[in-house]
């Protein structure tokens, strides 16, 4: 894969706020929606103004499967998520004629410290596990690893799509 020469942006900061809509703060919802929506398009109307000067650039929105799935207990979450996929494709009709790529990923269950917080224990990760066509564990390096093929020269006539990196999941 070839560096692309234009700037590359990976919105990939979020919260994973777990709960029953019913019993979530209020606070809690908009902390949500201010880190995992409304910050990645506000940092997106910065950086596209500077792409736009230069030509082009490429943007990867990391969103997740819940954005399409969606999974008791991270109705806020998924929410966020599914906005981001929506926003990705929107956007990437409005700078495609600047040469600006918009995509998204969209990974399944990654292992992090931040997930098996989430999950608990190894039953519920044996059962995702189970749920996908593949054996393997999605690791950190595969999301990465999709974000830079986007960003690259070899991701060129890609745009407004959101892969999912999830082994094959539900």
């Amino acid at each position: 894969m070839r560096a692309s020469p234009y700037t590359s942006m990976v919105n990939n900061a979020a919260l994973g706020t777990d709960g029953l809509l019913a019993n979530m703060r209020n606070s809690q919802i908009e902390e949500l929606l201010r880190v995992n929506t409304l910050a990645p398009v506000l940092l997106s109307k910065y950086v596209v103004r500077s792409m736009m000067a230069d030509g082009g650039g490429r943007i990867v929105n990391v969103t997740s499967i819940i954005g399409f799935t969606g999974y008791s207990g991270l109705s806020v979450y998924g929410a966020t998520k599914a906005s981001m996929i929506g926003f990705t494709r929107s956007l990437a009709r409005e700078v495609g004629p600047y040469r600006i790529r918009v995509n998204a990923i969209a990974p399944g269950h990654v292992p992090t410290p931040r997930q098996r917080q989430l999950w608990h224990d190894s039953a519920a990760e044996k059962r995702l596990l189970e749920l996908q066509c593949l054996p393997d564990r999605i690791e950190p390096q595969d999301v990465a690893q999709a974000a830079l093929f986007l960003c690259s020269d070899a991701g060129r006539a890609i745009t407004k799509q959101c892969i999912a990196i999830n082994a094959g999941s539900l």
